[in-house]
């Protein structure tokens, strides 16, 4: 029965998740992403920006992001809207993966060869995915926090330096998916390194674009041998 249900579920999965039906959810993901960072244009944000304006007698903008963006956006819709909820979802999720990828793999003897290694492909494609999102929490957090506690009490301070520092964290999240992505995916990481030999170290792996020679054929054709 556990070896059915592991069976169907990768049936199931491969008729669902099509490559269409991928690129349509990444294009959605894509769209809500553009029109949620399009609120603070179409209305909220603060009306009186004169703090954004510098003495000098040309007015010149010192581009003050907290003198144009209001923090009850930053707090209520940003963080508890867009972080906080999101983020209880998916931490429910992958807590109900790991729960039924483990249940699985405990039921070993009923299991084939080939359902087990699926079965840990799909635990390890969770880690990584989990590590992200862990990423994701460890580097957006402080920043939302410090909002936060600036929002609701408005005699507390935070110093620049602190500040400055979750600012520069959460934009060290985006430099870091990548990196995660080519340490725990092989496929992923493959991908990177024929694209850095191609394009940066000029190694491609058919025809060189710097030399008119081609490169030898790959490890994993047949090169005969002559006596």
């Amino acid at each position: 029965m556990p070896l059915l249900s592991a069976k169907n579920r990768k049936l199931r999965y491969s008729i669902i998740v099509t490559q269409t039906r991928a690129w349509v959810a990444v294009s959605l993901c894509w769209l809500l992403s553009t029109l949620t960072g399009l609120v603070p244009m179409l209305g909220w944000h603060r009306e009186h920006t004169t703090g954004n304006l510098s003495m000098a007698s040309d007015d010149s903008i010192t581009c003050q992001f907290t003198a144009v963006i209001s923090m009850d956006y930053m707090v209520y819709f940003n963080f508890f809207g867009w972080v906080v909820v999101p983020l209880a979802i998916m931490i429910a999720l992958y807590v109900q993966i790991f729960r039924v990828i483990r249940k699985q793999l405990n039921m070993r003897a009923e299991a084939t060869c080939d359902t087990s290694k699926y079965l840990n492909k799909e635990l390890k494609l969770a880690k990584s995915l989990a590590l992200i999102v862990f990423l994701f929490v460890l580097c957006w957090l402080p920043l939302h926090i410090m909002n936060s506690i600036l929002f609701f009490c408005p005699k507390c301070t935070v110093p620049k330096s602190i500040m400055y520092m979750g600012i520069f964290m959460s934009h060290v999240n985006s430099a870091l998916n990548p990196l995660v992505y080519a340490f725990r995916i092989q496929r992923f990481r493959a991908t990177l390194v024929q694209m850095a030999n191609r394009y940066m170290l000029c190694k491609p792996t058919e025809t060189s674009p710097c030399t008119n020679q081609p490169s030898p054929p790959a490890l994993s054709e047949k090169t005969p041998v002559h006596p």
